[in-house]
């Protein structure tokens, strides 16, 4: 990677991180820390070894900040950018590496083992998921597509529940209960009760609030249950979920109605309703030098909704099976590690109404990746995958299927205990998703997006904390989305394009500091670009991406029983017009919450928002210069809650 690669400011950035280390040698002291454990390689793996970056968020941690749902989460602690999903429930589209519009479509979800992203442009919804049930988010930056497959180009969201860990917990749980702003009513209860080797998990939320605007009340449950046993070398067991938000619509706003009236509505009688099941059966074996593991699952989601007087009303059903094997060894010194796996997906929608449609999307997929860790401590990774993908849509009358291919190579290098080198190449790639390939220029048909990928970072620890850097660059052909300005249908402008190329790069930093037993620090930048290389936008910014991000927040416990946690967000301005016309101005964002612990109860208030700004996340229009079609976000919001813990 080149000099090129990066801008003034994010070599600046890179300078200033390396001046804020610590004045020891990198390259003498010794540093002795716990290993943190990561699933995001698919099997449990040493996070300091890795060739890759990986941010994790602990149960602690979300618990301390106050976030109501893993959306929240992962943007406080993170500092990943996100947008307001249109039907409200606490969710929103988050954006790892700067793919705007079409993030969720680059991306993948997984929770315990299973892949839960949708095939369309409907969004994967997280806040659904109890937020007790977590018991840890890791973010996999970058791609993911030889393990996790198509769409993992931006990175994947891991999250795996405390059931889902699978290892012994103690009986009890948890009843918590929150009064807030905007008439928010909310109440969790969570429980684990096992013996001899049996284990049941439960989790169980409600939440109900009128909104920041009118016509934006909502009313949300979510439900999970696990049941499994674990022996000497087997572990079995189910998974049932389901997730339900009643929400009001009330739709975007011209850029006179936000500077009047924010909280307003431009559609006061839309609604929608979603429903989403989930069921999986799982089971996993140690057998010798050999990890097993399998999945097999169903989910289904309904969506019912009014927009504009017109219905539109799906049903979405999806079977999602996943065989992997680990084995390890060691010869002569020379430690092995081989990943294989196979992916079975097949996901179906049908559209309602007397203009309904079936889409269906089915996927297999075969990969292998072979890690080789020498004796001192040099590590070697190599992946490939290969997936036979098939995708169809009665509206369009027209479907394809492809094989594509990914593969990378990856290398990390403990230069001291303190002080680890990593980097890697390969490349990802994603088909045109089934609403996308339906509306498109008259006669054009979509080709496969493919993306080389590259990546180098460094890992640094010191006794009272860590960092991890990373420079990152893709070079995108034939990118699916939307292109508003593209020749369209029935002759009006606008239709799913392949973009000429486009170009992702940037800056990470992830790091984090005690500054004394009772303070700790944490602290979250991204400097990024998404750029078009060439054609009519060449050199504009890529639609709805910051530039740069940052977060900080602080933990403080300065007596016994008593912590005080929060932080502050930044989000650079963005261009909601492939013409960068209009910018979408930046905003600083501030929550805190306090908490009090008395043996097994914790009473706790917190705020977001806490100066009241004034600003927006989602925006899709500009006119005459001035941003148009705007969803406006919450000002300041207060929350009381209590927690008893049995």
């Amino acid at each position: 990677m080149t000099s090129k690669v990066l801008t003034p400011h994010a070599r600046a950035w890179l300078l200033a991180a390396a001046a804020s280390l610590p004045a020891s040698n990198l390259f003498a002291q010794t540093i002795t820390l716990p290993d943190v454990q990561v699933t995001a390689p698919r099997f449990a793996d040493t996070e300091r070894t890795l060739p890759f970056g990986v941010s994790v968020i602990t149960a602690d941690e979300i618990r301390a900040s106050g976030a109501g749902n893993v959306n929240e989460a992962i943007m406080r602690m993170l500092g990943v950018p996100g947008r307001v999903d249109f039907y409200g429930g606490g969710e929103y589209s988050l954006d790892l590496r700067g793919f705007g519009a079409t993030a969720d479509n680059n991306q993948v979800v997984v929770v315990d083992g299973v892949r839960v992203s949708e095939a369309d442009l409907g969004g994967t919804r997280l806040a659904g998921i109890p937020i007790e049930s977590v018991e840890r988010i890791e973010v996999l930056r970058g791609s993911g597509a030889v393990l996790y497959g198509e769409g993992a180009t931006g990175g994947v969201i891991v999250i795996t529940t405390k059931a889902g860990t699978g290892r012994q917990q103690p009986n009890g749980g948890s009843v918590y209960g929150a009064l807030g702003s905007f008439q928010l009513r909310e109440a969790r209860a969570s429980a684990h009760a096992g013996s001899g080797g049996f284990g049941i998990d439960a989790n169980a939320q409600t939440r109900k609030t009128d909104g920041h605007r009118d016509n934006f009340a909502s009313d949300s449950d979510a439900f999970s249950a696990t049941a499994q046993w674990a022996g000497d070398w087997l572990r079995l067991g189910v998974r049932l979920a389901q997730d339900d938000l009643d929400t009001r619509l009330p739709g975007a706003l011209s850029a006179a109605q936000y500077a009047s009236d924010p909280h307003q509505a431009s559609h006061p009688d839309d609604s929608a309703s979603l429903r989403g099941r989930r069921g999986a059966v799982f089971a996993s074996a140690e057998l010798g030098a050999w990890q097993l593991a399998f999945d097999a699952a169903h989910r289904e989601k309904e969506l019912r909704s009014l927009n504009s007087g017109f219905a539109y009303d799906y049903d979405i059903a999806a079977n999602t099976y996943a065989l992997r094997a680990r084995h390890e060894g060691t010869l002569y010194g020379v430690k092995n590690a081989l990943v294989l796996g196979a992916d079975f997906d097949d996901w179906q929608r049908d559209v309602l109404g007397a203009f309904g449609s079936e889409a269906s999307q089915r996927s297999r997929g075969f990969y292998a990746k072979d890690d080789v860790t020498l004796a001192g401590g040099t590590r070697v990774s190599l992946g490939a995958r290969t997936a036979r993908i098939s995708k169809d849509n009665s509206s369009s009358g027209t479907g394809f299927q492809d094989t594509r291919n990914a593969w990378e190579l990856g290398a990390s290098h403990p230069f001291t205990s303190a002080f680890t080198a990593y980097a890697r190449v390969g490349t990802s790639f994603r088909l045109a998703n089934v609403d996308e390939f339906n509306f498109t220029s008259p006669g054009v048909i979509l080709q496969p997006q493919t993306s080389r990928d590259a990546e180098i970072g460094a890992r640094y620890a010191w006794a009272g904390g860590k960092l991890d850097a990373r420079l990152y660059h893709s070079r995108l052909e034939n990118e699916v989305g939307f292109d508003p300005n593209a020749a369209g249908a029935f002759g009006f402008p606008g239709a799913n394009v392949n973009f000429d190329p486009t170009r992702r790069q940037g800056l990470e930093l992830d790091a984090t500091h005690a500054l004394t037993r009772a303070l700790a620090l944490r602290l979250n930048v991204a400097l990024r670009e998404a750029t078009f290389r060439s054609g009519p936008y060449a050199g504009n910014d890529v639609p709805l991406v910051p530039r740069r991000t940052a977060a900080l927040r602080a933990d403080w416990t300065p007596l016994a029983g008593h912590r005080l946690s929060g932080g502050v967000n930044w989000v650079s301005s963005q261009h909601p017009d492939f013409a960068n016309a209009c910018t979408m101005p930046s905003y600083v964002t501030t929550d805190a919450r306090y908490a009090w612990t008395l043996r097994a109860v914790e009473l706790a208030l917190g705020v977001t928002n806490l100066f009241d700004r004034k600003y927006f996340t989602q925006a899709f229009g500009c006119a005459s210069g001035q941003v148009t079609s705007i969803y406006p976000e919450a000002g300041r919001a207060f929350s009381a809650s209590a927690r008893f813990q049995f």
